[in-house]
């Protein structure tokens, strides 16, 4: 992998990238004591995987820098400051970040948080991987007979063997979730490749159609959307639960190490874990799920297991 630091301190700089050297994680290839002296041209020209990023800055400070970057920056942005005020985190993520560390700097953090992208880097390839893969089988088994049946058969139960996996098996929403990824795969079956994820909305709307009928009035379509996609949050918030207490249990359980990143992001998981354990009391910071993310990594998930 490769990262590039901004950050004002000398120390913090020298610091994470004898860090980031010392554990093998990768390389730095640049840095910077400011974020004026950054732009997405030269991230991109030096192909920068991961930034560093410190929040408070004397000139241009990192939120304001993120913003800037984000839009053209295709790599992953871990953000860094001694400030813990929820509000400014939660704004920083709102701007485009994927984590956040505390200072002062800790090794342990550091390497698990980097870990953790890099996973979801490898991740993301793999995806585009198997992307590529699937079109040529779907390309070929379009104009094959029987096999378009086949694939349903085995896409249903991909998703719900996967459903099983994540302890929601049994969940009111799992029906949903069975049904949005029969939509985005006749979608991308109809697209032959779908370019980009479609929007939330677009989803639950047209399974809400496919399931009342095109003759349905607004009010009633709303009032299944909104249903639906209350199914499904409760659904995925209980598998976060689920692998959160497997985490709790060991650490090392493969399919708390295998989903976890996978279909979360690393600070919820550690929220939620932190909130079973007793060190945070329940409910007093809500936990943020982002279902697009579930969704997608579920999607991408069950290709992979009809590839198997």
């Amino acid at each position: 992998m490769r990262f590039f630091i901004i950050d004002d301190d000398e120390s913090v700089r020298w610091m994470l990238s004898h860090i980031i050297e010392e554990e093998g994680l990768g390389t730095v290839v640049g840095e910077a004591s400011d974020g004026m002296e950054v732009d997405e041209e030269l991230l991109n020209l030096k192909n920068v995987d991961i930034l560093l990023i410190d929040l408070l800055m004397p000139i241009r400070d990192g939120i304001e820098t993120v913003q800037d970057l984000a839009p053209e920056f295709s790599g992953k942005i871990i953000m860094i400051s001694q400030i813990e005020s929820k509000d400014l985190i939660g704004h920083a993520y709102l701007t485009g970040i994927d984590y956040y560390i505390t200072k002062p700097i800790n090794k342990i953090e550091v390497v698990s948080v980097i870990q953790k992208v890099m996973e979801h880097i490898h991740m993301e390839r793999s995806i585009q991987d198997i992307q590529r893969s699937l079109q040529n089988a779907m390309n070929f088994s379009l104009n094959q007979p029987g096999m378009k049946f086949h694939r349903r058969k085995s896409l249903s139960a991909s998703t719900r063997l996967l459903l099983s996996e994540l302890g929601i098996a049994g969940e009111s929403g799992s029906k949903d979730l069975v049904e949005i990824m029969q939509f985005l795969y006749d979608n991308e079956k109809e697209q032959l490749m779908i370019d980009e994820f479609p929007p939330l909305k677009e989803i639950f709307r047209s399974i809400a159609l496919k399931k009342l009928g095109e003759s349905a009035n607004e009010e009633a379509v709303k009032k299944e959307v909104k249903a639906s996609e209350q199914r499904v949050r409760r659904a995925v918030y209980a598998s976060l639960n689920n692998l959160a207490s497997l985490g709790l249990t060991d650490f090392s359980h493969p399919k708390f190490e295998n989903y976890s990143s996978k279909f979360f992001d690393f600070n919820t998981v550690r929220q939620k874990m932190k909130e079973l354990k007793g060190k945070q009391p329940a409910g007093s910071e809500p936990i943020r799920i982002n279902l697009k993310k579930f969704i997608q990594a579920l999607y991408f998930e069950i290709q992979h297991l009809m590839l198997d």
